[in-house]
């Protein structure tokens, strides 16, 4: 391949490599080695994901979207807020657009460095139930935003292990063979909750997580009661609006609004990936 244009971009400090592929300038073969070397901090550009942006009928375009560790994602809400404003700046589409992702298509609205992004009704909710760690019995509630996520309400948000604590619950029996995100929160005050997040596929803490972001809201908003929108302040300190309704503890009309920032635009030589 020849050198290859992409943006780097961060959404509250999730950070991506977007690349526009619709000439398909990616090759296929041996594209999860690709991404995982070019994911990798200190010996490449580094990223938390990497998305190439591909031709749609349906919408304005599709995406393919990869943890750093190559592997697939049905969805990353700062991902769809980041690949959004990098379709508008490129002129592949206007301010309000429509993207194909693994979990359905998505809408998004660019206000200036800012992205509104219509995300999918969440499902398969549990709230308040037990499992076994190896420290003993933890209550957590789970639910579908996208990608699967179990929030834990906390005392000391400072205090949780995350890498440690969110590894076992990502591998955990009941979570098998998909595994899930994991988020820690410290309850609401204001409307506002602290989040922390250990991203499956990235396989430790993150600086934010949109959908993670998502899940951790309802969760608060059902458990507390809370009328939306609800911030969430994430590791990076940037805030993620939620906007949802909500009947009988089921949420729908979801939306997550923040930042989605140009990092930088450069080029991949060979030795991005050849090492």
């Amino acid at each position: 391949m020849e050198n290859i244009t992409f943006f780097k971009m961060s959404g509250s400090g999730n950070d991506f490599i977007i690349i526009d592929n619709r000439k398909n300038i990616i090759e296929e073969k041996d594209l999860r080695s690709f991404i995982t070397k070019v994911c990798t901090r200190r010996m490449s550009v580094g990223a938390d994901g990497f998305i190439l942006i591909e031709n749609c009928d349906s919408a304005d375009f599709k995406w393919q979207f990869f943890n750093s560790d190559g592997s697939r994602a049905e969805m990353c809400g700062n991902g769809a807020r980041c690949v959004a404003r990098f379709a508008f700046i490129n002129k592949i589409a206007g301010p309000n657009m429509s993207f194909v992702t693994d979990a359905g298509i998505v809408h998004a609205q660019v206000i200036d460095d800012r992205v509104k992004v219509n995300m999918m009704n969440p499902s398969e909710y549990t709230y308040d139930y037990q499992i076994e760690l190896k420290s003993g019995p933890l209550t957590v509630s789970s639910l579908n935003t996208g990608v699967p996520h179990v929030v834990i309400i906390t005392d000391i948000l400072e205090n949780v292990d995350v890498a440690g604590t969110g590894r076992e619950i990502r591998f955990h029996k009941n979570y098998a063979p998909a595994g899930t995100n994991v988020n820690f929160i410290n309850g609401i005050k204001n409307k506002t909750i602290y989040i922390r997040t250990y991203e499956r596929g990235v396989e430790d803490e993150t600086l934010a997580c949109g959908t993670g972001s998502i899940a951790s809201a309802l969760v608060a908003a059902h458990k507390y009661n809370v009328e939306s929108p609800v911030d969430v302040i994430t590791r990076s300190k940037g805030v993620l609006t939620i906007h949802y309704k909500q009947v009988n503890g089921r949420f729908y009309d979801i939306y997550l609004e923040g930042d989605a920032r140009v990092i930088y635009k450069g080029e991949l030589g060979e030795d991005a990936w050849q090492y």
